[in-house]
């Protein structure tokens, strides 16, 4: 019994950190001895190729100087025609902007807002709105457009532009709340109680401690809700009206048959967003350091 107590207060009296250290030592040493070819490394290796590939033959067949299938030679005519001659692909493209920047905007606000209250506070309800604000999410398309659409139907508004930024902040707006709610969750409590000692009230310290501190993840669930927002097509079908969206405008026109001036315009997207990805990475890495 007294050595059982004895190894007992050993284990608990381990350090944790030369604990950690060991484990980081070991991981290293496993990395080395790890083979170049694993089966683990095989599989990312293809999981890469069906992820990318794809774009890959898009921008190859942006270059081709046919509008056929067969590769015949090099050419800009397809970057000429899409930016010379496509001015009903650009407006699309604009809806889309400006649907994918007011949606993720009130979306952002309201979920970062609801994340921080639902997080921080205790009223009546609490739970429930926890475990509801995740149904958009698993919910199919078609039954949030449907039920979306008779709402809309049922107050008579018009469908239109205004109806489409409000189908997409209502599914964005979840995707906020998670991301926000994580970073929340990881806050240091101890920094809200200094600010109050320093003479802070509740509003000063929800703009110059709380809001910084999080900052990572507002900009990560606005940029989820931008992404989601432009590639979305079963919702926006429902509640567009006439107004003709990005993938609404792709899909009337693959029905008459694919043309290549989707493929330049892929190639200038994927240029613009892989830029933008980078660039925020590196931004919100430097602000997370600095905060």
């Amino acid at each position: 019994m007294d050595f059982l107590i004895s190894v007992i207060l050993s284990f608990l009296k381990r350090n944790p950190v030369a604990k950690n250290e060991s484990n980081k030592h070991a991981k290293r040493g496993w990395k080395k001895r790890a083979r170049a070819f694993s089966f683990s490394n095989t599989v990312l290796v293809l999981a890469l190729l069906f992820l990318f590939l794809p774009l890959f033959v898009i921008v190859f067949y942006s270059f081709n100087a046919s509008k056929g299938s067969h590769f015949t030679g090099v050419s800009l005519v397809w970057y000429e025609e899409l930016f010379l001659n496509s001015g009903r692909l650009w407006m699309s493209l604009l809806y889309s902007a400006i649907v994918a920047l007011v949606s993720a905007a009130i979306s952002t606000i309201l979920g970062s807002l609801a994340a921080i209250g639902n997080s921080w506070y205790r009223f009546f309800g609490r739970g429930y709105i926890q475990s509801t604000s995740f149904l958009p999410m698993v919910l199919p398309e078609v039954i949030m457009g449907v039920s979306l659409l008779i709402f809309l139907s049922g107050i008579h508004m018009n469908l239109g532009l205004g109806t489409i930024i409000i189908a997409h902040t209502t599914f964005c707006l979840p995707f906020v709340y998670l991301m926000v709610s994580a970073r929340v969750d990881e806050f240091d409590y101890s920094i809200i109680e200094a600010s109050h000692d320093l003479g802070a009230n509740e509003k000063q310290t929800l703009f110059k401690v709380i809001l910084p501190a999080i900052m990572p993840g507002i900009m990560s669930g606005f940029m989820m809700s931008v992404t989601m927002s432009i590639e979305d097509f079963v919702i926006t079908s429902l509640v567009n009206g006439n107004v003709e969206t990005l993938p609404i405008y792709v899909y009337n026109m693959i029905r008459h048959g694919v043309s290549p001036v989707i493929n330049a315009l892929s190639f200038v997207l994927i240029l613009l967003i892989g830029g933008l990805a980078i660039l925020l990475r590196k931004s919100l890495k430097g602000f997370a350091s600095a905060h």
